[in-house]
């Protein structure tokens, strides 16, 4: 027999924006409501902030009925319902880690249903998660029992009071669930450019004044909940292929003399500060791989390979020109460029590319969680993962240029968004 239910939501104003959470358990039998919690949590996704919601329902219940209570969880969330009963896969690695932990608070508990319930039914956990935004961007911490008026005073019972290290109110069911204060990351530090290793830019951080949930004070801004996994990514340098402007894909042309500047260049940059590489990876193509090993003797880093990372195949294309191309696959060359599913002639279309490449994202993004990795690869793969850190659409790969041994930063934080800190860098070139 179910004991208790759980309803819980979550938002974000701008996707990612200021969010929060709000969850609510209500007695299964009479409907009464035994426990409330909700959270400002900084800048971050709707999802992040519904699982965020989900962890906090479910610790108020440890907290209320203890191990083996029977409960029901109930969510306007069909993403946040659907994974955790277990009928959908969880493909965003930034959801894996709240997902396992909501998973571990779910296995001390019996969970009696997952039911995905209509925005209208879930009013309460809606309302509570607005509460603790508004009371963010005010300066001040939601309390359980109380909701903000206009004037920033609180209703009923509890208080929105301003915040400090031993002033809060009573908030059982969030436990486990604030962030650390003091965390920051590369946007918090004044560090310009593809600024790699999240450990050197911490030590260049000055500390902020947080509040006991983690969040800025009077803001409703704030730091990610976890230390970012820093892929910084680095285009090979000149080939004559890419002299003559010509299609370069799985051919494996060679660095000019040009090119062995630009590789030895971009290697003296990333073994200064503030770039601390923890990972050397490479595309398997020998352009790719001479830039990598440049880095590599100046790092003292082994280059691993990493075959998802290749360039696009152009097939028949290879070693053509544009206007060559143009002139013998017209057709073949308008339907590539109108569609990222057309493939050239015996190649391979971008959307295949990008599920390859969007693979070894994730299997880097698992394996150096919280470490600095610089890819070393080719245009296709490095704008499909821009694009992607972007959520941008395929087409937009149409839209970017990138120059020879250029330089770009992305930051995947396990609790939120992916940040694009920086595109096309050529500074070290000049």
């Amino acid at each position: 027999m179910t004991s208790y239910v759980i309803e819980a939501d979550g938002g974000s104003r701008g996707n990612p924006g200021p969010a929060g959470y709000g969850a609510v358990v209500k007695d299964a039998a009479d409907g009464q409501v035994l426990a409330e919690a909700a959270e400002a949590i900084g800048v971050t996704t709707n999802n992040v902030a519904e699982y965020r919601g989900l962890i906090a329902g479910l610790q108020a219940v440890l907290d209320l009925g203890g191990d083996g209570s029977a409960v029901a969880v109930r969510m306007d969330s069909k993403l946040v319902i659907e994974q955790m009963a277990g009928r959908w896969k969880i493909k965003n690695e930034g959801l894996r880690p709240l997902a396992a932990q909501a998973g571990s608070l779910v296995r001390r508990l019996r969970v009696t249903e997952w039911t995905w319930i209509p925005r209208e039914r879930n009013k309460h956990a809606d309302r509570l998660a607005n509460e603790a935004m508004d009371a963010a961007a005010k300066g001040l911490t939601w309390t359980a029992g109380g909701t903000l008026g206009d004037d920033g005073a609180s209703r009923s019972t509890g208080t929105a009071k301003k915040a400090t290290q031993t002033d809060r109110g009573p908030q059982p069911s969030t436990k486990g669930s604030s962030k650390p204060a003091g965390q920051t990351d590369l946007l918090d530090t004044g560090l310009s450019g593809p600024t790699a290793s999240l450990a050197s830019a911490q030590q260049k951080a000055r500390p902020t004044n947080t509040t006991a949930t983690g969040t800025g004070s009077g803001t409703g801004w704030a730091p990610p909940t976890r230390v970012a996994t820093s892929l910084l990514l680095l285009r090979h340098g000149e080939t004559e292929l890419s002299v003559e402007r010509r299609f370069s894909g799985l051919g494996d042309a060679e660095l000019t003399a040009a090119g062995l500047a630009q590789a030895s260049a971009a290697a003296e940059r990333l073994s200064r500060e503030p770039y601390r590489l923890d990972v050397i990876v490479t595309s398997p193509l020998k352009r790719a791989r001479q830039t990598a090993q440049a880095v590599a003797a100046r790092t003292g880093l082994d280059v691993d390979v990493c075959e998802d990372l290749r360039e696009a195949d152009f097939g028949a294309w290879e070693g053509h020109t544009f206007t060559e191309v143009q002139r013998r696959w017209p057709t073949e060359l308008a339907a590539w460029l109108a569609d990222p599913e057309v493939a050239p002639p015996g190649g391979e279309s971008f959307a295949t590319t990008a599920r390859r490449v969007e693979a070894a994202r994730e299997r880097l993004a698992e394996r150096h969680e919280g470490k600095t990795v610089l890819a070393v690869s080719h245009v296709t793969p490095i704008k499909l993962l821009l694009r992607q850190a972007l959520l941008a659409p395929l087409e937009s790969l149409y839209r970017m240029h990138l120059d020879l041994a250029c330089l770009s930063l992305i930051e995947y934080y396990a609790d939120g968004p992916s940040v694009v800190k920086s595109f096309n860098d050529t500074s070290h070139l000049r």
